[in-house]
């Protein structure tokens, strides 16, 4: 496995491995807002984020990172690679080499809330809707030191 910065040639594949780690983790969220949410993905410009792909031996990608200033904004994975230490790999780089120390996350994906949670990640706020005025509520987490 190795972490390579973005390029356009992965941008298909970041595309459809969000929707599959999204159905695959993200069972709250319905069949529409999936929808809507992946044409807001497609439309990102990736190249104004510090973003990061996992890919294996044969160039595949396993999992992406994105970073803005010193927000987690994006961490999907291949829905088989989830356990199998790709994320912890992908959080401890965007923490020790891109200085991120915050991220939000889906109060209901108690998955994911639990994986920053172990890498020291607590909850200083927390909002009843999402950035899109969904009712999907969001933790705000931040690197705790101690």
């Amino acid at each position: 496995m190795k972490i390579k910065p973005y390029e356009e040639k992965f941008r298909a594949q970041m595309i459809s491995l969000w929707e599959r780690s999204v159905r695959d983790t993200h069972k709250f969220v319905s069949p529409d807002d999936i929808e809507y949410f992946k044409t807001l993905v497609a439309g990102i410009d990736f190249r104004l984020f510090q973003v990061y792909c996992c890919v294996n031996e044969d160039e595949n990608l396993i999992g992406f990172i994105g970073v803005a200033e010193n927000k987690i904004e994006m961490l999907f994975l291949e829905p088989r690679q989830i356990g199998k230490g790709n994320g912890k790999v992908l959080l401890e780089f965007a923490i020790q080499d891109l200085g991120a120390t915050e991220v939000d996350v889906n109060e209901q994906n108690v998955n994911a809330v639990r994986f920053y949670s172990k890498f020291g990640f607590r909850t200083y706020d927390r909002t009843e809707l999402d950035p899109e005025g969904k009712k999907y509520p969001i933790l705000k987490m931040r690197l705790s030191l101690s």
